[in-house]
């Protein structure tokens, strides 16, 4: 029978899966860069990347602190997040709110990532794994202040924008909707007068 899980060797599974996560976003966070239409979002996207990519490096320096081999394991999370995400893409949005969205699929990978390394640090420290602990509170950090910037982003006029846009569209949309049965009615009533005249003339 094989020997219950340690807290450790629960760690060191979490760990895994953070290595795996930070490999698949750095797949990701260029298809995101490509899809931004503000050169600003766009921008923090590829600056993510680079920090993401700094992250992988970390996290072998945190197994490397652990006597443990840097591998993944596959992170269903994130996967998960990452799809929705280029479901997204797929779908016919407005211009006006396509960085919208993107900023929300950012932060929803952010907010995971958030949680994830929050409780691997509050577990490094518990057992003393000191190195872990401070090298995954920079990674942390950086993580945070990537959603922080989003929120800058989406709040300095990109969530504006698309309400703003999108107003105008439906509005548009219903001026020619209220058109179209007038035309219509109109043309009856010319086809209507037409086919009079000519019963006069018969």
């Amino acid at each position: 029978m094989p020997r219950s899980k340690s807290f450790h060797d629960i760690f060191i599974d979490e760990l895994h899966d953070a290595y795996d996560a930070e490999k698949q976003l750095i797949k990701a966070l260029p298809k995101l860069a490509r899809a931004a239409k503000s050169e600003e979002l766009r921008t923090a996207f590829e600056e993510h990347l680079t920090e993401t990519q700094g992250q992988v490096t970390r996290l072998e320096e945190v197994f490397a602190s652990l006597k443990e081999k840097p591998r993944g394991k596959h992170c269903d999370g994130i996967a998960g997040i990452i799809e929705e995400g280029k479901s997204l893409l797929e779908e016919d949005i407005d211009e006006s709110a396509i960085d919208a969205c993107l900023i929300a699929a950012g932060q929803r990978a952010e907010h995971y990532e958030i949680a994830a390394y929050g409780s691997l640090i509050a577990w490094a420290r518990a057992m003393e794994h000191t190195e872990a602990a401070d090298l995954l509170e920079e990674t942390l950090e950086e993580e945070k202040a990537a959603d922080e910037k989003l929120t800058t982003l989406a709040e300095g006029g990109i969530n504006e924008k698309a309400a703003h846009e999108g107003e105008e569209d439906q509005e548009d949309k219903g001026e020619n909707e209220a058109e179209s049965p007038s035309r219509g009615k109109a043309s009856s009533s010319r086809r209507a007068s037409t086919a009079k005249k000519g019963a006069r003339k018969g």
